[in-house]
């Protein structure tokens, strides 16, 4: 299954709020995003049958193993573009919005060299 821009931000949600809550409910992810509990209930349906995501019987959210590894891929882009925009002189909540669309449409690829080039391993 293929993941649109909005899944992978819903993963990188539950991801952060996991590492700062423990636990995740979808009304913390709707929150966190600002979105609609339905819009949240939805994304978690087809997450869930994409199989990136479990809800257990206490209605908490619990990341897969390929839904961990997509969310701290695209967290991972995420931070190196907010820190590389915010070191070039962008403020602080521009680079973090630009990061966020920026995470989405880079390939892996062109993501790995910026990564190397920047810590200067070629």
């Amino acid at each position: 299954m293929g993941l649109h821009a909005s899944g992978e931000d819903y993963l990188e949600a539950i991801l952060v709020l996991q590492k700062k809550k423990g636990m995740v409910r979808s009304a913390d992810v709707a929150r966190h995003l600002e979105v609609s509990k339905p819009s949240v209930c939805h994304a978690v349906a087809t997450l869930k049958k994409g199989g990136f995501l479990h809800m257990d019987g206490d209605r908490f959210l619990h990341l897969t193993d390929l839904g961990r590894e997509v969310a701290e891929a695209t967290y991972e882009k995420y931070r190196f573009f907010t820190d590389r925009l915010i070191e070039a002189g962008v403020d602080p909540e521009t680079a973090e919005r630009d990061a966020c669309r920026i995470e989405h449409v880079i390939s892996e690829s062109s993501f790995q060299h910026l990564k190397r080039s920047v810590s200067g391993k070629r």
